[in-house]
This record gives C-alpha cells, sequence and structure tokens, in this order.
C-alpha cells in the first residue's frame, strides 16, 4: 500500500482518461490556432506589408504607441481605432442585454401551456437559422430609404414624414445594426433559457402558489437563480461573439467610420492598405479584449457556482 486512498486514486484516473481524450483535441487546437495566432502577435511588433512580407523590420511597441518627430502613432493615438473600440463596445452591450432580457421573456413565455406553442417555438428557430450574411443583406434592402418595406410601413401609419436613410445617417447605421443583431441572435438566448426552465422543479412553484407569493418576487428569488447558470452560459457567448462581430456590420454598412468595429478596422489595415504589421497588431489588440472578456466571464461564472 502507497498511501493512497480509493477516492483519490479514482480522481487521478479520472483525470488522466479525461487528459487523454482531450488530447487529439489540444493537439489540433494547437496547429490550426496556436501557429497563426503566434505570427499574428510577432507581425504586430512589425512594420511588414502584404507587398513584400519577407522584408520588415522589427519596431517593437510601435504600431500600438510610438513618437516621432514630436507626434504620437500608433494604434492607441489612431482615432479611427478608438471609434471602432468604441463602436465595438457599443454593439457589444447594447445587443447582449436587449437580447438577455428579450430572450428571457420569450423563454418564460414558451415555457407556459397554450395551444400551437409547438408551433411558436419552431418558428423562433427560423432568425437564428438565416446565415448572418443573408440576414444582414435581407435587412439592408428593408431598410432602404427609397424602397425599403421599413420606411414605407412607418410612412402608410403616419410615424414618418420622409424616407430615413437608416443605414447612410451616422446616428442611427449602428444601432440599425444592433437591432438586426437582436432579432438574429435572440432565439440563441431564448432556447438556452427554455431548456433551463424545463428543469426547473414544479414543486418549488407549488410552494410559493400555495404561499401566495408575488409572480414576480418568485421570478427573481426563484427562477432566476435557479436558471443563472445557463444565462451565464448563453451571455458568455453573445459577449465573446458580438467583441469580434464582423459579418452582420460589414454586410450591410460596408468599412464606414460610424459603423466600423474592431474586426472590421483589423480587416481593412491587413487587406485594404495591406499593412500586415498595423493590422496585426489590431488583430491582436482585439485578441486580448476577448480573451480578458472570457477570463472576466468565466471568474462570474465559478463564483456564482454550487458552493460545497
Amino acid at each position: 500500500m502507497n498511501g493512497t486512498s480509493p477516492a483519490a486514486a479514482r480522481a487521478r484516473a479520472t483525470a488522466q482518461a479525461a487528459w487523454r481524450f482531450l488530447a487529439p483535441t489540444l493537439a489540433v487546437m494547437l496547429l490550426v490556432a496556436a501557429w497563426p495566432l503566434a505570427r499574428t502577435l510577432f507581425f504586430g511588433f512589425t512594420d511588414a506589408t502584404l507587398f513584400d512580407t519577407g522584408d520588415y523590420r522589427f519596431i517593437g511597441l510601435g504600431n500600438y504607441l510610438g513618437r516621432a518627430d514630436g507626434e504620437w502613432f500608433g494604434l492607441l493615438a489612431d482615432p479611427y481605432w478608438w471609434r471602432a473600440l468604441y463602436n465595438t463596445l457599443s454593439f457589444t452591450l447594447a445587443s447582449v442585454l436587449v437580447e438577455t432580457v428579450l430572450g428571457v421573456l420569450i423563454a418564460l413565455i414558451l415555457n407556459t401551456q397554450f395551444r400551437g406553442r409547438g408551433l411558436v417555438r419552431a418558428a423562433l428557430l427560423v432568425p437564428w437559422a438565416i446565415p448572418t450574411v443573408v440576414c444582414a443583406r435581407m435587412w439592408a434592402w428593408m431598410l432602404n430609404d427609397q424602397f425599403g418595406v421599413i420606411n414605407d410601413l412607418l410612412l402608410r401609419a403616419g410615424l414618418i414624414a420622409a424616407p430615413i436613410a437608416w443605414l447612410a445617417e451616422p446616428s442611427l447605421a449602428l444601432w440599425a445594426a444592433i437591432a438586426v443583431d437582436i432579432w438574429k441572435t435572440t432565439p440563441f438566448v431564448a432556447l438556452l433559457a427554455l431548456a433551463a426552465l424545463q428543469m426547473v422543479p414544479n414543486d418549488c412553484y407549488e410552494a410559493a402558489r400555495i404561499d401566495g407569493v408575488n409572480p414576480v418576487v418568485v421570478f427573481f428569488r426563484v427562477t432566476l437563480p435557479l436558471i443563472r447558470p445557463a444565462l451565464l452560459v448563453a451571455v458568455t457567448f453573445r459577449l465573446l461573439d458580438a467583441m469580434r462581430v464582423f459579418d452582420v456590420i460589414y454586410a450591410m454598412t460596408g468599412t464606414a467610420a460610424t459603423t466600423q468595429t474592431l474586426s472590421i478596422f483589423a480587416r481593412q489595415q491587413l487587406i485594404d492598405f495591406q499593412d500586415v504589421g498595423y493590422g496585426s497588431a489590431a488583430s491582436t489588440t482585439l485578441f486580448v479584449a476577448t480573451a480578458l472578456l472570457a477570463v472576466a466571464c468565466l471568474a462570474t461564472a465559478r463564483g456564482r457556482g454550487p458552493r460545497r
């Protein structure tokens, strides 16, 4: 006997088996993700371009922040990068907040008994099933100021006096893209919330009903704590997706500065301007921001997990 308890031995064996199962996945991830990421981080410290990626110089933090001839340069001194950061954060916070609230409300409705509930649940999947680019282009046509159906309906209802250029007006374009994203991805949050609601024991509601507890109090004291783990998963996925948003905005407004996000900014530097160094630095900042957000979400989920 080596003094190891049976429970500790089983735990060690379970951990070893888990690592054996994860090893192939980790190897594939290192192959397809780690190497490109390392190259991106490296080029972020160079002045490489697509014209000649073999002839470049190491410039340190110059792509992030530098000073020459009394002037600052780099991402942190670039107003277009700051605007892209502002657009990204605005898009992320607004879309995820509204999607979470609407998703929970829809899940609560679909969790009740009514005729046609199965049909409504199936219809809920339609926006989520439409490819993002198709969805974006469809809404871009609908929001067109000359022949879009949205302006036509608003004009017929007397809510506006003249057509609105939703995607050309700087103060409206980003919010139009946010609305489209909310329409498409709210079903994702609703489905996860609905799955969590169906796991809530009915005994909890029966006890609250017998005690005469207000339904609003029941939601915040019983329902919400029980579905919080599923909501945290949904919000985490949505936050990470929203931070990296590219397709829905690019398909609707292109590279317009008023709606440009960090992903679109990095793509513009890499492809349109063919500046590999500057574009790689922009991609690195997006990666760091997304990684920090993921760590924060995981820490929050762990902190709210069951206590032992």
